[in-house]
């Protein structure tokens, strides 16, 4: 059985609702349609009725068993303006603006259902930048008790099964921190350790990856890695975690012994921190595109309640696999 398959089948034990705001993208309205079909969660769509079940009938799909909300006829829309309201005055937020938001940005629509509690988790970039889609939930949902920084990461499941857990990785930070400082680095590397365990398996095994292994190469760039690790390990001293590594030296264990002889990670590595979003972002695609892996995110970790990207290059399969992966997300925060 495959990765997601599990994801899958862990879902339907306790069976989450998951809002699809993006109701207008027919991968959008296919994946709706096979997730409520394979009985994964409970699916909500923003926007119009008629134009959804349209869109539907165009696609052959069948979406009755999903719940459509119109903005402008949701007898909630009053509560949702004050929740709103009250959540972002601080900043400027006013009761008129709000409302004008709510009623034009399904987007943030959601976000407000997700922190309402009338909805578990959302779902969305399939035709939204991650920027456009991760803003409000961090503005309105904000960190998670104890987390000193909201991050994202790639679920990443391939095809060599004799490396990661069974082939499956988390990457981290590939979506959102752009250069992470020494402590973000480590802080990062604390939350995806929390991820692993929570959607992959028990064993983190964290490597604080650069283009040196253990002083081959002298840069600054290097330095904060070095300086990353240190933190972690004082921080954190219960994770199994070493750096700095490059990629052959954390995934290869010939490399491993001759790169960095001793490391309780080398070799072994199925955590991969990367020092900044260039490196992230171009590793998972690389992994994906050319290495044939499925790549489920970016995910965030570390928000009060599970909101998670998409890929604007993604297929309908790939937002069936994310919604999965939000809807055991909630199970833990719920």
């Amino acid at each position: 059985m495959s990765y997601i398959d599990l994801i899958k089948d862990r879902a339907r034990l306790d069976k989450k609702t998951i809002v699809l705001p993006e109701s207008t993208d027919k991968r959008t309205l296919i994946a709706a349609a096979k997730i409520v079909e394979e009985g994964i969660a409970n699916i909500i769509m923003i926007g119009n009725e008629e134009k959804i079940m349209d869109g539907a009938g165009w696609l052959e799909v069948d979406l009755d068993r999903v719940t459509v909300i119109d903005p402008n006829n949701t007898p909630k829309l009053d509560e949702y303006v004050n929740l709103l309201y009250e959540t972002r005055k601080a900043k400027g937020m006013t009761l008129e603006k709000a409302r004008e938001i709510l009623l034009n940005d399904y987007l943030t629509f959601g976000i407000v259902m997700v922190k309402n509690g009338d909805a578990d988790g959302m779902v969305a970039g399939a035709c939204h930048s991650t920027a456009d889609t991760l803003r409000p939930a961090l503005q309105i949902l904000k960190t998670a008790p104890g987390v000193k920084l909201v991050s994202a990461f790639f679920v990443m499941d391939t095809q060599f099964k004799d490396q990661g857990d069974n082939g499956t990785f988390i990457f981290a930070d590939c979506g959102l921190n752009q250069d992470p400082t020494a402590e973000e680095l480590a802080a990062i590397a604390e939350t995806s350790a929390r991820s692993f365990k929570s959607l992959v398996g028990p064993k983190p095994v964290i490597a604080m990856l650069s283009h040196s292994t253990k002083g081959s190469a002298k840069h600054t760039l290097v330095d904060k890695v070095v300086e990353a690790t240190q933190i972690a390990k004082e921080q954190y001293p219960h994770l199994v975690l070493d750096g700095e590594l490059q990629v052959d030296a954390a995934l290869v264990p010939s490399v491993a012994k001759s790169k960095a002889p001793g490391s309780e990670v080398g070799g072994k590595a199925n955590v991969l921190i990367f020092p900044n979003l260039d490196a992230g972002n171009i590793g998972y695609k690389l992994v994906q595109r050319l290495g044939g892996a499925e790549a489920y995110g970016p995910m965030l970790q570390g928000i009060a309640k599970p909101v998670n990207d998409l890929s604007r290059g993604c297929s309908w399969e790939d937002i069936v696999g994310v919604v999965a992966l939000t809807a055991v997300q909630a199970q833990l925060v719920n």
